[in-house]
C-alpha cells in the first residue's frame, strides 16, 4: 500500500512550512527562532498580565496556534505530527513570555503521558528560574465508561479552556484565580468524537482500517481507534447515541446534564466532513439537546481540534451559566475562534415569514376582450402541434442534450391546454403573457422553462388591451429576445432557440414601419427566417447550454430548441392566416 497522497513539499518539512504559513498569513503572529514556537507579536501588551501557553501535537490544526492573540493565547508550541513539543521549546516560550514582563505563565495542557512529562518538565525548570507558572490539564473525554490509570483523554474541550482563561487573564486576573475558575468549569466538560475514516500521518499508512460502511465512536485524535465501531447510521441518529453515551450516568466519565441546564455546543469538524455535513450534524446535536430540555445558549460548528484529514466528528458540550457565556462572548482576536453571536440560541425566533405575495397570475380572474378567441385559437394550435412533435424534439435532443426537450415541451403543453379548459383566456395580451410565463415557470422545468418564462416576462408590460398593435407586438418579441440574451449569455451562432428566434424578431421589427396591409407578409416571412435559422443551427458548433460540452462532430442534427421556436411561430402563423 502507498502511503496517501498530501499537498505538501515533503513529510519531514511540512510541519514548519505550515507554522510559517500560519505566521505569514496573520499580522498579529511572530515565530521564535530555532524553535517551533509561535508568539503574540504584541507581547508588550502582556506586561502585568498572566500569559497563556498551549501546545501538543501537530495535525490538529487550527490548534493550538490559531488561538493566539488577545483574549485567549499568549503562545503555541508544536510539536510533530502527533508527537508531545521537546520541553526545550516550551520552556523557551515560557522564559519569552516571562521576559515580556506577564507576571505569571499558565500551561493548558491535554491529558497525554508525552504531553504532561514534557510541559511539566519545563514549568519545573521555569520556577527554577523564579518565573510564576502553573497548570492546568484538560481531560474531557467521555469515551470509556472506566478510564485507565492514564485518566480521561484532553480533546477539542481544550479551545474553551483557551477561550476561558484567555478572557480571564485579559481583564487582569491572578494566576491562582485563574486556575481555580477554569478547575471549576472543566468538570462540566465533555466530548466525544465519531468518525468514518481513520487518517494517515504524512509519510504512513492510515493509523487503522475502518472498512465502508462502518464509524468507529469515541475515538481521539491521534489517529487511535476508539471504544465501539458499528454500521454508519444517519445524522440524527449518530448524534443521538453521541449525547447518549455521554451523559450516561453508569459510565465514569460521563457529564452530568439534566433538563433546565444551559451549555455551549462545540460541532468539531476532525478534518474532512463538508461544511454540509458539519451544518446537518449541527443541526441533530441542538434538536437533540432541546429535547431533552437543555438549553442551548452557543454554538460553534466548524474545524477546531481536526485530526488531519479524518472525515468525522467530535461533540463538545459545556454546562454554562451567565459568567461562563460573559467570558466566551469576550471579543478576542485569535484568528481562529469564530464569530459569535451573542444571543442565547434556545426560545428565538428564528423562522422569517415571507411577505404574503398576490396571487400567481394564472389563478387570477381575467376578463375577456375582442383578442380572446384569436389568442385562445393560437394557444390551442401550439399545443397541440408541440405534442405532436414531442418524439421528433426527444430525437433530436438525444443527439445533443438528456433526449428530453419534447417532454419539456409537451409538459409546458398539456399545463396550458389543462389551464385554457378552466379560465377565460384574458382580452389585455400582456395579462395573457404573465399567465402562460408562471405555467412554464412551474410546470416546464429545466433550464428551457427558465428561458420561455423570461421571454414572457420581459414582453408582458409591451402589450395591453390599448396597445395590441403589430408593432407593439414586435417591440414585445424583441423585449423578450433582449432578455433571454441578457440572462441567458448565448448570442445567435451559438446553437440554441435564439438561431431561431432572432432571425424571426430582426424580421417582425418591420412591423413598426410597415403600413398595415404588408404585416402578413413580414409575419410570413419571419416564420421562413425562424424555419431557415433552426435548420441552419445543423453546422453551429454549440456555445452555450448543455450542449456545448458534447463533442461537436457528433452534432449534425439542427437544435431542437431552435426547432420548438420555429414550430410555435408557425403554428401562430397558421392561425392568423386562417383568421382572414
Amino acid at each position: 500500500m502507498e502511503p496517501q497522497k498530501k499537498l505538501i513539499n515533503a513529510a519531514e518539512s511540512c510541519v514548519d512550512e505550515a507554522l510559517l504559513g500560519l505566521v505569514r498569513a496573520s499580522g498579529g503572529l511572530s515565530l521564535l527562532r530555532g524553535h517551533r514556537v509561535v508568539l503574540r507579536s504584541d507581547l508588550e501588551n502582556l506586561k502585568g498580565k498572566v500569559a497563556l501557553l498551549s501546545g501538543g501535537g501537530s495535525g490538529h490544526e487550527p490548534s493550538h496556534a490559531g488561538y493566539i492573540g488577545a483574549g485567549m493565547l499568549s503562545a503555541a508550541v508544536a510539536g510533530g505530527v502527533f508527537a508531545s513539543p521537546p520541553p526545550g521549546s516550551i520552556l523557551a516560550a515560557i522564559l519569552s513570555l516571562h521576559n515580556a514582563g506577564a507576571s505569571g505563565v499558565l500551561l493548558i495542557v491535554k491529558n497525554y503521558t508525552g504531553d504532561r512529562l514534557n510541559f511539566g518538565l519545563a514549568a519545573e525548570q521555569a520556577r527554577n528560574q523564579g518565573v510564576a507558572v502553573d497548570m492546568v490539564i484538560v481531560a474531557e473525554d467521555c469515551a470509556f465508561d472506566q478510564p485507565s490509570k492514564a485518566g480521561r483523554r484532553g480533546l477539542c474541550g481544550t479551545v474553551f479552556i483557551h477561550k476561558l482563561a484567555g478572557a480571564l487573564a485579559e481583564e487582569g486576573c491572578s494566576l491562582a484565580q485563574i486556575v481555580s475558575k477554569v478547575t471549576e468549569i472543566l468538570k462540566g466538560i465533555g466530548t466525544l468524537g465519531v468518525s468514518l475514516s481513520p487518517c494517515s500521518v504524512p509519510g504512513c499508512l492510515p493509523s487503522f482500517d475502518l472498512p465502508p460502511g462502518d464509524m468507529e465512536l469515541g475515538l481521539g485524535i491521534h489517529g487511535e481507534p476508539g471504544i465501539k465501531r458499528s454500521k454508519v447510521a444517519s445524522a440524527d441518529e449518530v448524534v443521538k447515541s453521541m449525547i447518549d453515551h455521554m451523559t450516561n450516568p453508569s459510565s465514569q466519565s460521563h457529564l452530568p446534564l439534566k433538563s433546565g441546564d444551559s451549555v455551549v455546543v462545540c460541532v468539531n469538524n476532525l478534518g474532512a466532513l463538508s461544511c454540509l455535513e458539519m451544518a446537518v450534524v449541527t443541526r441533530s446535536a441542538i434538536i437533540c439537546l432541546e429535547s431533552r430540555g437543555v438549553v442551548v445558549a452557543r454554538v460553534m460548528s466548524g474545524l477546531f481540534m481536526t485530526s488531519l484529514e479524518m472525515a468525522g466528528v467530535s461533540l463538545t458540550l459545556m454546562r454554562a451559566d451567565k459568567e461562563t457565556l460573559r467570558l466566551i462572548d469576550a471579543k478576542t482576536t485569535a484568528p481562529a475562534w469564530p464569530n459569535l453571536s451573542t444571543v442565547c440560541l434556545s426560545g428565538r425566533s428564528y423562522i422569517t415569514e415571507p411577505l404574503t405575495t398576490s396571487k400567481r397570475p394564472q389563478d387570477e380572474k381575467h376578463s375577456e376582450g375582442p383578442l380572446s378567441p384569436v389568442m385562445h385559437k393560437a394557444l390551442e394550435k401550439i399545443c397541440s402541434t408541440l405534442l405532436e412533435k414531442q418524439e421528433e424534439l426527444n430525437s433530436l435532443d438525444r443527439a445533443s442534450g438528456d433526449g428530453d426537450c419534447g417532454n419539456t415541451h409537451a409538459q409546458a403543453a398539456k399545463a396550458i391546454q389543462e389551464w385554457l379548459h378552466g379560465h377565460v383566456v384574458p382580452g389585455c395580451p400582456g395579462q395573457l403573457l404573465l399567465v402562460l410565463a408562471g405555467l412554464v415557470q412551474e410546470k416546464m422545468g429545466g433550464s428551457s422553462g427558465a428561458l420561455y418564462s423570461l421571454f414572457l416576462t420581459a414582453a408582458a408590460g409591451h402589450v395591453t388591451e390599448g396597445r395590441s398593435d403589430a408593432a407593439a407586438w414586435a417591440n414585445a418579441m424583441n423585449a423578450g429576445t433582449e432578455a433571454m440574451k441578457k440572462y441567458g449569455g448565448a448570442a445567435p451562432g451559438d446553437r440554441t432557440m435564439l438561431d431561431a428566434l432572432c432571425p424571426a424578431v430582426d424580421e417582425l421589427i418591420k412591423l413598426t414601419t410597415a403600413p398595415s396591409g404588408g404585416h402578413m407578409a413580414v409575419l410570413q416571412s419571419a416564420v421562413k427566417k425562424a424555419a431557415s435559422g433552426a435548420e441552419a443551427t445543423r453546422d453551429l458548433k454549440a456555445r452555450a447550454g448543455r450542449a456545448s460540452y458534447i463533442s461537436p462532430n457528433l452534432l449534425s442534427l439542427p437544435d431542437p430548441g431552435a426547432v420548438a421556436v420555429a414550430t410555435i411561430l408557425k403554428a401562430i402563423l397558421e392561425v392568423l392566416e386562417g383568421q382572414k
